[in-house]
């Protein structure tokens, strides 16, 4: 009789799917020809080789700080990057010395992506709820599904969450009996990964205020986790203060941030600031994960921000994307048909498009076969929604980036896309 061995696998790693993200990399790689407009990958020419090489050079030029950056470093972070990440954060809210902003409710981590799964990782037990935008970045919906939580979507407006579909969320979820469930709300509230949307100051103070209204019946405080990761790659408009701006609402308020989009994605240091108790439970398992985020990089940044480098480069960057946002919008302009229908991009490194409904859009759909032969990719608007038993998922928007393909690349991918998309409308 033939006996089959049961996996010693635990029931994450069953249950954790292969992410979307790692696909869409593979394919790229696999195939030379191919312009990718699907990664989230920043603008490979405008990587500041020289800021980092000299921010390098001044650490380890001399002994003794040189084998300081070379050793551990502590779980919570350097403590003078930890100062500097306070006051650039107090200076882009534009706050002064509020406490909420205390270099000591700030911890270092390996990239944001760190921060949003040791957040849900302190916060939420297989089983629980947390709401998201619908769409949403699709990556922090692979944390949801291996953890074994379960998401609800939020509509979208012009300026940000739709705070009277949150509410028939939340009301909806009292009723059922589900509220208890439910642990944070998490927004990318800068230029959007997928959307480009920016949420407004006071639709983040109103949902905050609204949260609090339904955390008695829940029978526990419900956070907004802000993933603020596009934040500083803004080229157009005004800055909108974070969650954590809002007055009496910071013990309820988890922000990521990173260094990664607005100088070196390869660095991979971001960052938290969190309110007690979450900060002593993330801190912790954080310190079961790595202790610490790596030294010599916080070392690396710690130079960059002190010496001006840093800024200087986010300056360069934001007119870099600037240029080739309007080189995207350009060839939508002369290769999309007109019936598709985008808006226009203010920051971040996306563009939306929605189709007419019908003309679908997904890794299935005959539109993505006949892209992929065209050799241009993008992102399937179909990955960046919850699996929501409330509605159906739209099949019928993408998503493009611009950061990291070249000039020419971008306009080329949009002429092929477009004539794929001639095929169908």
């Amino acid at each position: 009789m033939l006996w089959r061995m049961k996996t010693a696998l635990s029931e994450l790693a069953r249950r954790t799917a292969a992410p979307p993200i790692s696909w869409l990399i593979a394919t790229t790689l696999a195939r030379p020809k191919l312009i990718s407009l699907a990664a989230g990958f920043t603008d490979d020419a405008s990587l500041p080789t020289r800021a980092v090489r000299d921010s390098m050079h001044e650490i380890l030029r001399s002994p003794k700080p040189g084998r300081a950056a070379l050793q551990y470093g502590s779980t919570a972070g350097d403590p003078r990057l930890r100062e500097l990440t306070a006051a650039h954060l107090r200076h882009l809210d534009d706050v002064g010395t509020r406490k909420e902003y205390a270099a000591d409710r700030v911890l270092i981590t390996g990239g944001s992506q760190q921060l949003l799964y040791l957040a849900a990782e302190a916060l939420c037990d297989p089983g629980d709820i947390v709401l998201v935008e619908d769409p949403t970045y699709f990556v922090f919906l692979g944390i949801v599904q291996s953890r074994g939580l379960h998401a609800r979507g939020v509509r979208m407006e012009r300026d940000g969450l739709d705070l009277a579909h949150l509410k028939q969320v939340l009301d909806s979820l009292r009723r059922s009996g589900q509220l208890r469930r439910v642990k944070l709300l998490y927004l990318v509230s800068y230029f959007q990964n997928p959307t480009g949307i920016t949420t407004s100051f006071a639709k983040k103070a109103a949902a905050l205020k609204l949260l609090k209204q339904y955390e008695h019946a829940a029978g526990h405080p419900i956070y907004l986790l802000e993933d603020a990761a596009y934040r500083e790659l803004r080229f157009a408009g005004a800055d909108e203060p974070s969650a954590l701006a809002a007055p009496g609402f910071a013990n309820r308020v988890l922000y990521a941030g990173t260094y990664s989009k607005p100088f070196a994605t390869g660095l991979r240091v971001g960052f938290g600031v969190l309110p007690e108790p979450l900060l002593t439970a993330v801190t912790r398992i954080k310190g079961n994960h790595d202790f610490g985020t790596a030294n010599l990089l916080q070392q690396t940044l710690k130079h960059a921000i002190a010496s001006g480098r840093y800024e200087k480069h986010v300056g360069e960057l934001e007119r870099r994307y600037a240029h080739k946002a309007a080189v995207m919008r350009g060839a939508l302009e002369k290769y999309f048909p007109k019936a598709v229908q985008w808006d226009d991009a203010h920051g971040g490194l996306y563009f939306w498009a929605r189709l007419p409904r019908g003309v679908k859009t997904g890794v299935k759909s005959k539109l993505f076969r006949a892209a992929l032969a065209a050799d241009v990719l993008y992102v399937p608007g179909l990955l960046c929604y919850a699996d929501d038993p409330a509605r159906a998922k739209p099949d019928n928007e993408m998503r493009l980036s611009f950061g990291s393909a070249s000039e020419a690349n971008i306009r080329e991918g949009i002429k092929r896309l477009g004539k794929a998309l001639g095929k169908f409308i």
